[in-house]
């Protein structure tokens, strides 16, 4: 199968029109026209994800987050992102990122982190516009954007409720904000994979009682919970390693016929003493 035709079906899933204004999506490293039969699939384009593609023979490395995000002056191995890209073109390895796109786009990561936690009556959390999407009914809009809300089927504590999200997601920590001071039980949360400092305030809006996300500092949590909404840090990575399954699944179900398909090992990057 050739890249161009491979991007075709992923850009279906995620189409990068739902990615962000300042992201770097798409074909990111080498040919539209190479033909792919291997495809090795990972959070992050890093050396051991890079190592990994190599040793497998892939011809396509697909990550959710982007091997390059800001501008390069320059392509030596003095840099370790360079060095990364080097490696790559030395190996005729093509490497496809779906980032925020993957996000926001229906079906992908809101709603799949969504339905973990097995919330109902679910809502944009920051919608970002509309996309056509295609039922049997016919071609209708559907919303999409970052996070999701949703209702808990049935009431928990704060506490419980971590709990839940460390089980759901197979976390080895999770870090708590407002514990003690969001003593009622919750049922309305918000969920938002991946960094979500940036989503206090729209979950603050929508009035949700409990927004789960990752890299959340000191200051942002603590004023979530001036606010009367706690907060639980499942983790950056915690919440969005299941892009692994998910497109391992997708592409298998796609494309398994005509392509071998490998991912890489869940490995959590950071470790709690």
């Amino acid at each position: 199968m050739q890249c161009s035709k491979l991007i075709e079906i992923l850009e279906q899933l995620a189409p990068v029109e739902c990615a962000c204004d300042w992201d770097n999506v798409g074909l990111l490293v080498g040919r539209n026209k190479k033909e792919i039969k291997k495809v090795f699939i990972a959070l992050d384009g890093d050396e051991r994800a890079i190592e990994d593609a190599v040793q497998c023979g892939a011809d396509l490395l697909l990550t959710h987050h982007p091997l390059i995000f800001k501008p390069l002056n320059r392509i030596n191995d003095n840099d370790f992102i360079a060095g990364r890209l080097m490696t790559l073109i030395k190996n005729d390895i093509c490497c496809y990122a779906m980032h925020t796109n993957f996000d926001a786009a229906p079906g992908c990561m809101a709603d799949t982190a969504a339905g973990k936690l097995g919330l109902v009556r679910t809502q944009v959390l920051e919608k970002e516009g509309t996309i056509k999407s295609e039922t049997p009914e016919g071609f209708i809009d559907l919303p999409y954007g970052i996070g999701k809300t949703g209702y808990l089927k049935q009431p928990v504590t704060v506490r419980e409720l971590a709990g839940l999200v460390k089980e759901r997601f197979g976390l080895p920590f999770v870090t708590i904000y407002g514990e003690q001071d969001i003593k009622d039980p919750v049922t309305f949360v918000g969920i938002s994979p991946g960094a979500g400092s940036s989503m206090i305030k729209p979950a603050l809006k929508a009035g949700v009682e409990v927004l789960i996300t990752g890299d959340i500092g000191h200051h942002s949590g603590t004023d979530a919970v001036s606010n009367h909404m706690a907060v639980i840090d499942a983790g950056h990575y915690g919440l969005e390693y299941l892009f692994l399954e998910f497109m391992e699944e997708f592409l298998k179900a796609k494309v398994g016929k005509e392509l071998e398909i490998y991912k890489a090992d869940v490995k959590f990057p950071e470790t709690i003493l």
